[in-house]
């Protein structure tokens, strides 16, 4: 299953929407314009929040917080490193690893796939593809994916 993730080039928040392969909408995303850190809503089509991404603020190293269904499912951190970053997902055993300077990564778990992303290069501001290998994973891996991109945001 792919989805597509694109970003609105000119807006004062964050807000953009998720699309599938074919085209149609699957979920929105809303960031709060005045808060204390980042913050970012996942809502479905009928405008349920199925996901919420909290940056905790006053911490040595990004940390964000993601939340599946009202349960918190994982922290992402950025591990502090010379060269290469490194993102731990704590909570559910994945790894995240390749090129978050080029957009282009993969998460695993045991060496199992579960997500591989990469930017789209031609098109009017920020899309990135998701290859999501288990259908099951799909909203837990888009809201893993958006906090990794929030922490990356963070940094810069």
């Amino acid at each position: 299953m792919k989805l597509y993730i694109k970003q609105k080039v000119f807006s004062w928040k964050d807000k953009f929407s998720v699309y599938d392969q074919y085209g149609n909408a699957r979920y929105y995303v809303e960031g709060e314009m005045f808060s204390f850190g980042k913050k970012l809503h996942v809502f479905d089509l009928s405008g349920n929040e199925v996901a919420f991404i909290e940056q905790k603020v006053l911490s040595f190293a990004p940390r964000f917080y993601t939340y599946v269904r009202g349960q918190q499912v994982a922290e992402i951190v950025k591990k502090f490193t010379l060269f290469k970053p490194k993102y731990v997902v704590e909570g559910l055993g994945w790894d995240v690893d390749g090129s978050f300077l080029f957009h282009e990564y993969e998460i695993t778990k045991n060496g199992e796939n579960i997500v591989n992303i990469r930017k789209e290069y031609l098109s009017w501001g920020d899309c990135y593809e998701m290859d999501i290998a288990n259908l099951q994973d799909e909203l837990v891996a888009l809201a893993v994916v958006l906090t990794i991109d929030c922490v990356i945001d963070a940094q810069n």
